[in-house]
């Protein structure tokens, strides 16, 4: 029944009273049998009304992972962790709904990885916040002087306060896709400046969760043919 109101609202071109009806697309097939109807007996009915027949719509093109919670079946996280191994800076697509990349990343926290999670909106220069001392101008309002403050680089901070047993320091980069190609291209090689770095860009959204080599993304490396 939730199925057919929200096909109802979505596609409200539709005529579910005709005797038969098909609507193909790339991802779904659906049919709608209206030999296959349900009603309820006056008896039986509430309030003495009588329920309308209704179509049953079976749609073929679904998987297991939309009955049992797409978040619970992970098949590919051992190919996540032998391409974060490999390439050392990878390029993410998250779906719009979010939360999954949390399957991916509690891996690599089980592999005794840590994060510095930033942000790329406001990020400034790369190369300069995360392996330089940067200088930062805290907001004056219009009445103090224009302060500069120096902070210290991130990465090479963190990496000094790693406990021994840590694997590495992963750098999680929220909202990548806003960032240049110059400055993919700097995360990409960061790894081979900082050896223990490994480098996660949410580069942009799919809808499943995929990924590529950001120097394939970045263009510092050419096109693996599909």
């Amino acid at each position: 029944m939730a199925a057919m109101t929200s096909l109802q609202y979505g596609i409200p071109f539709l005529n579910f009273q005709q005797k038969s009806h098909h609507f193909t697309s790339k991802l779904f097939h659906c049919t709608t049998n209206p030999n296959s109807i349900t009603k309820r007996k006056n008896s039986g009915s509430r309030n003495g009304v009588q329920r309308r027949g209704e179509s049953v719509i079976r749609c073929s093109g679904i998987n297991i992972g939309d009955y049992i919670g797409g978040d619970l079946l992970k098949l590919d996280l051992g190919k996540w962790l032998a391409d974060v191994e490999e390439h050392k800076a990878i390029a993410i697509y998250t779906p719009h709904e979010g939360g999954y990349e949390g399957r991916y990343l509690n891996r690599l926290r089980y592999q005794g990885y840590h994060f510095l999670e930033i942000t790329a909106r406001g990020l400034g220069d790369p190369e300069a916040t995360l392996t330089k001392v940067h200088p930062v101008c805290p907001a004056h309002v219009g009445k103090q002087p224009i302060a500069r403050w120096w902070f210290p680089p991130e990465v090479d901070y963190r990496l000094e306060a790693l406990p021994p047993d840590a694997k590495g320091l992963a750098v999680w980069v929220i909202e990548a896709k806003v960032l240049s190609k110059a400055e993919l291209q700097f995360l990409a090689l960061l790894p081979s400046l900082r050896p223990n770095v490994r480098v996660i860009a949410e580069c942009g959204n799919w809808r499943k969760f995929m990924w590529k080599p950001l120097k394939e993304i970045a263009g510092l490396a050419p096109l693996q043919e599909a």
